[in-house]
C-alpha cells in the first residue's frame, strides 16, 4: 500500500475553507468516482472519501487543509501521478477561493476608510 500526505496552509478562514472543501469533494466525486462524506465540526470539518483502491480524509481548519490517503496495491503504482493531480486540484481551488475573497476584503477596507 502507498500513502499520500498533502498539507496546505491558507488564510481563508473556516467558512470559506468549508466551501472550498465542498467544491473539492464535488470534483472528486465527479472526476474520480469517489464517495465523499462531509462531517462538520465546530472548529474543523472532515471530508471522508473512498472508492475501490483508495480511501482517506481531508481535514479542513480555519488555516489549513490536511489530506491523507491510502492507496491499494494496484492504484499505488500510480501514486506519484495521483498525488500530483490532487495537489494541482487543491492548489487551484485554494487560489480561486483566495482571489474570490480578496475583492470582498478590499471593499470592506475601503468602506472603513471613508
Amino acid at each position: 500500500m502507498a500513502d499520500i500526505h498533502i498539507h496546505r496552509t491558507h488564510k481563508l478562514g473556516l467558512a470559506r475553507a468549508r466551501k472550498t472543501a465542498w467544491k473539492w469533494a464535488e470534483d472528486a466525486e465527479a472526476k474520480f468516482g469517489m464517495d465523499c462524506t462531509v462531517i462538520e465540526g465546530d472548529d474543523n470539518d472532515v471530508v471522508e472519501f473512498k472508492r475501490a483502491g483508495v480511501d482517506g480524509t481531508l481535514v479542513v481548519t480555519a488555516d489549513a487543509f490536511e489530506l491523507n490517503a491510502r492507496l491499494g496495491l494496484l492504484v499505488g503504482a500510480f501514486r506519484h501521478r495521483i498525488e500530483r493531480e490532487i495537489e494541482e486540484n487543491l492548489d487551484t481551488l485554494l487560489t480561486k477561493s483566495a482571489k474570490a475573497s480578496a475583492p470582498a476584503k478590499a471593499a470592506k477596507s475601503a468602506a472603513k476608510k471613508k
